[in-house]
């Protein structure tokens, strides 16, 4: 993808779908810090995860697995492809339940690759 909207603010890859093959890339698993894990793996304020749901959700989005951001392969959270609110709400996993888009597992803890 050579798009400038592929690119947060951050510089950080976040598109998580090809439009040139249909798919959209989906972390099979939690990574081992996953935001969703219990606990406080990455040391967030409170409210932090919730905040981050609630955006998410009103902007039918989703939220990219922090071990895949940078890198040519960044994929929706495993976490939040599993939460209620999340997989309703996102316009990317309501495509790929309606057989729009492919989804595509990817691992994200494999030698820091998607």
């Amino acid at each position: 993808m050579n798009s400038a909207a592929a690119y947060s603010d951050d510089g950080l890859r976040h598109d998580v779908a090809d439009p040139a093959t249909w798919s959209v890339r989906v972390c099979e698993d939690r990574c081992t810090t996953c935001i969703f894990r219990p606990g406080n793996l990455m040391n967030l304020e409170p409210g932090r995860v919730a905040g981050m749901v609630n955006r998410a959700v009103a902007d039918e989005g989703h939220i990219v697995c922090h071990k895949t951001l940078g890198t040519e392969a960044p994929a929706i959270c495993e976490g939040f492809a599993a939460h209620p609110r999340g997989r309703a709400a996102s316009l990317a996993l309501r495509l790929a339940r309606a057989g729009v888009l492919e989804i595509i597992l990817v691992q994200p803890d494999e030698e820091g690759r998607a």
